[in-house]
């Protein structure tokens, strides 16, 4: 940009600077241009007809100075650098204790990429800012209107660079991990985008790192403290407005060309000129009533847009079809700084530097009628409004401050020395070992440090870093290290808190079904809750509520410490540990989705049983807990029928065990209670067949685990009886069973279990085979792997855990030492990874087995090495009535007799009725009633 004609104010500043750099430079260069570019942006923005006031995000001097323009100004409108969608939600801040952020939250995406939600932009306010100032007098001011003008929530993702070809990433709050600290409160904001009023850093690495060095500073919040943030403290409107313009465009020139965000910054500053023109034109407002606030880097803006007088067209277009929820979450000093890369400790020291700096002015800061969490003034304490200064024409008063160093402060021992003192204390209650010693040596190193880094009285970060020096030893004693400390005396980590009247509707509902309980819901403590549902009853619908939030909150919000919930079962007695004020954040978003909780809850498990990712075990888990948690025969039928449909289309087994689990439970569950509903008969006739025609795929596949084969059998083994009853065919599995040819030492000892078990292979020939495989040396290595298979198989086969025991007895009592020892970690970590649930059946069933003292052990012998017993004499059957029949007609017992494979044919014998036992004939003789009765029915039998 060429300098103007007209040499305006800032002509001498300009030539003075223009000199001083072809001097230094030895000719005209690009830092000639950069100066002079510099003073033209500060001529332009202070030659605007609307007023801009450039401020920096945070910052107690931007404070100091809005409010004292505001007094000064008494403008009828201000334009706000904040999102314009965001403006309904400022009204609530007075039900709130700051610092607190206004979010625009979205779940449901129409016209981004699906893996990019769910949306969230947050915008934290602390009273020590400009814009919660700006915002206060504009509310508790008669005849004042708030105008936002930024781009609106949709637009900040609609603008997000998304490269044709490149994979989509989810966008996020920043890379502030390393800056971050540690802690919940870091979190609050979560991965939300945050957007800010006056983000002044420079974009140029060098020049940051320049800086910092230079400046003897570890931080960019330090340095900026230091040479901005003193200075202009007590500095008069117009030196403030001329210095941070000043700051915002040598940022601005110094950003690398062609940058997204430099394109970014630019659409939002044409956006927020077009909506201010559109605005002073429908509503007629005099320009010179307004005020613009927005960030110094704004202030230096060169678009074309720039300026009420410009014609540039900028066309805003329209937003998608994403439906945005709006509301306040709690925010926190240190969440703010993890979200910008702020300095840890950096907005408590602002926070402590306003509180001081209005003791000290003795301003009166705008605050919004019954905030919550500070002191309010008093009604007679307030001023008449003063007439509004007059405009004054703009004057040069860059050259007086860049020429002179700024007025020394002097050393305020006192301060200091209270510090010193409070740390100390802080420190021994922590768990250190300070004394009076270490706060003199912490008194007198703050002073070196300051001096070594040319202040003139130690600031917040020198008395840090003294403490740090002198105090902390080689370790940390507590939770808190003393740089944490000294953040807890500069004021803390302060919390804000989210009032009661600006909850959305869910959270309110919330604290009023809980209000039984007695408890403040909206302290960050954690609480707890003793419910004796027996004794009170009217508790009841309190027990589920809690039941149905540690579905949906975090696992800290709502935390049982005794009772349980589950299938069939209610405590009588519960207790609970609930920290809802401390997830105030979780609460206020679940309200986004719902207006009860139990409408969000019926809506999740909706979505879970509908997703791209969904399988039969999510849709039974979402069952179970639709049957836990809500009362809806509907929703669990809607649920159960998905269900099926999921596992009819699956074309894996990865979830077998998952499914067969949660069905089991789930049939145990409606057996108990009732009949079968319709989809549990559908569910088990379905996955028989499905199973069975997988079963020959898994054998073989790879892929398929042991494991997962072991739940596919017993799911048809255990459901067989009741799928046979359904109409389901048994030759079904066995047809699958005489197709599967493993080869995987594990499969192939679980396919053995099927055959025993639907009686192709005899546990005599079964025990050969396993013999035959230790009496092999080339197998014993893979034996282990065989004995997986077997211990897989008890959950289709229990009945073969005796064998199971037998087959390792038999291994340890074979096999030699070396080759036994190494054999032992293979087998243990087989059992471990592939049979960890099922050992335990295992060692019960050794218990049984094996003797249990020593001494018996050794006239012990193994039941499967003893003698076989001689079979018994088979004793004459007696003749009579029953044999006379069943000897007269045959055809049945010959039936019985072939389906069983007993060979042999009937003994000869007398069969005639003499035969029958005196006492038989006697005793019905004496009682002749029922013999007459069976008479009499085979008599009414037609012939």
């Amino acid at each position: 940009m060429t300098a103007p004609t007209t040499p305006g104010p800032f002509g001498a500043l300009r030539e003075q600077l223009t000199a001083a750099a072809g001097a230094f430079a030895g000719g005209p260069d690009a830092v000639a241009e950069i100066l002079a570019g510099m003073v033209d942006d500060v001529d332009r923005a202070l030659g605007e007809e609307l007023e801009i006031f450039p401020v920096c995000h945070h910052s107690p001097s931007s404070a100091l100075a809005m409010v004292r323009r505001l007094r000064a100004k008494q403008p009828k409108v201000i334009y706000l650098e904040l999102c314009e969608d965001l403006q309904p939600l400022l009204g609530e801040l007075r039900n709130c204790r700051l610092p607190v952020a206004v979010q625009a939250f979205a779940s449901e995406l129409e016209g981004f990429p699906a893996d990019w939600g769910p949306l969230s932009v947050v915008a934290p306010i602390t009273e020590a800012s400009a814009e919660y100032q700006a915002v206060a007098y504009a509310s508790e001011t008669p005849g004042v209107e708030l105008v936002l003008v930024d781009r609106s929530t949709d637009h900040v993702f609609q603008w997000l660079p998304r490269p044709p070809g490149a994979a989509e990433e989810a966008p996020s709050g920043g890379d502030v991990e390393a800056a971050a600290p540690a802690g919940e409160e870091a979190a609050l904001h979560g991965d939300a985008v945050g957007v800010e009023i006056g983000d002044l850093r420079p974009r140029f690495a060098e020049l940051e790192a320049h800086l910092l060095h230079h400046g003897k500073v570890r931080h960019w919040s330090e340095w900026w403290d230091q040479y901005v943030e003193q200075p202009l403290a007590d500095a008069d409107h117009d030196t403030y407005r001329q210095v941070m313009v000043l700051i915002g465009s040598l940022f601005r020139r110094l950003r690398p060309a062609g940058s997204d965000a430099r394109d970014r910054d630019e659409d939002r500053e044409r956006h927020m000129w077009t909506r201010m023109r559109q605005h002073l034109a429908a509503s007629g407002a005099d320009p010179a009533d307004c005020l613009y606030v927005c960030g110094a880097f704004h202030a230096a803006s060169r678009v074309e847009q720039f300026g009420l007088r410009a014609d540039a067209p900028f066309d805003i277009g329209p937003r998608t079809g994403t439906r945005w929820h709006y509301g306040l979450i709690p925010s926190s000093h240190s969440a703010i700084e993890a979200q910008f890369g702020l300095a840890p400790g950096s907005v408590s020291i602002a926070a402590a530097t306003w509180t001081k700096a209005v003791a000290r002015t003795g301003l009166a800061p705008f605050r919004l009628e019954g905030q919550r969490g500070g002191r309010t003034r008093a009604a007679g304490r307030r001023r008449a409004p003063a007439a509004p200064a007059p405009a004054a024409a703009v004057a040069d008063r860059l050259s007086g401050y860049l020429a002179q160093p700024p007025a020394a402060q002097g050393l305020d021992e006192a301060e200091l020395r209270g510090w010193c003192v409070d740390i100390v204390r802080l420190a021994r209650r922590n768990g250190y070992l300070a004394s009076t010693a270490d706060a003199i040596a912490v008194f007198e190193t703050s002073i070196l440090l300051a001096g070594l880094r040319n202040r003139a009285r130690p600031t917040p970060y020198d008395f840090a870093d003294a403490a740090v020096t002198c105090i902390e030893k080689d370790v940390v004693p507590g939770r808190r290290d003393v740089r944490r400390l000294c953040e807890i005396l500069f004021g803390g980590d302060r919390i804000g808190q989210v009032g009661y009247e600006a909850l959305p509707p869910l959270a309110r509902d919330v604290h009023d079904r809980l209000a039984p309980l007695g408890l403040d819901l909206e302290k960050r403590a954690i609480q707890r809750a003793l419910v004796d549902l027996r004794a009170s009853p009217e508790l009841v619908p309190c027990s589920d509520l809690l039941w149905r939030l540690r579905h949906l909150l975090p696992r800290d919000a709502v935390r049982p410490v005794m009772g349980e919930r589950r299938l069939g079962h209610r405590s009588i007695q519960e207790s609970w540990d609930l920290a809802l004020g401390r997830n105030q954040r979780a609460l206020i978003e679940l309200g986004y989705e719902g207006v009860t909780v139990e409408q969000v809850l019926e809506q999740r498990l909706r979505r879970a049983v509908r997703g791209t990712d969904a399988t039969a075990s999510v849709a039974l888990e979402a069952v179970e807990d639709a049957i836990r948690l809500l009362d809806s025969p509907r929703l669990v039928d809607e649920l159960g029928t998905r269900a099926v449909e999921l596992l009819a289309a699956e074309r894996t087994v990865d979830d077998a065990p998952e499914v067969l689990r949660r069905v089991r439970r789930l049939l145990a569950h409606h057996r108990a209670t009732g009949p079968l509903p319709a989809w549990c008969e559908a569910f088990v006739t379905t996955g028989y067949a499905h199973y069975c025609t997988l079963l020959p795929t898994a054998f073989l596949d790879e892929d398929s685990g042991v494991r997962q084969v072991g739940a596919m059998l017993g799911f048809l083994f255990g459901m067989e009886s009741l799928a046979i009853s359904l109409g389901c065919d048994r030759s079904q599995l066995e047809l699958a069973v005489a197709q599967c040819h493993p080869q995987a030492p594990a499969k192939v000892a679980l396919l053995w279990a099927a055959r025993h078990q639907l009686g192709l292979l005899p546990l005599a020939e079964l025990r050969e085979r396993c013999a035959a495989l230790l009496a092999n040396p080339l197998v014993v290595p893979a034996f282990p792997q065989y004995l997986s298979g077997f211990v897989q198989a008890l959950e289709p086969v229990p009945g073969l855990a005796g064998f199971v025991v037998e087959v390792m007895s038999s291994a340890f009592a074979r096999l030699p030492d070396p080759v036994l020892l190494p054999w032992l970690p293979t087998l243990i970590t087989t059992l471990r990874a592939h049979g960890a649930e099922l050992v335990p059946l295992l060692v019960r069933e050794a218990g049984r087995t094996f003797p249990g003292s020593l001494a018996a052990l050794d006239a012990w012998v193994p039941p499967w090495s003893a003698p076989t017993p001689p079979a018994p004499a088979v004793a004459a059957v007696g003749s009579g009535p029953l044999t006379a029949l069943l000897a007269a007609n045959p055809q049945s017992v010959d039936a019985v007799a072939a389906l069983l494979g007993c060979d042999g044919g009937w003994r000869e014998g007398n069969a005639t009725a003499d035969a029958v036992p005196a006492g038989l004939t006697a005793l019905l003789a004496a009682h002749p009633e029922s013999a007459d009765a069976v008479a009499g029915l085979l008599a009414a039998i037609p012939r």
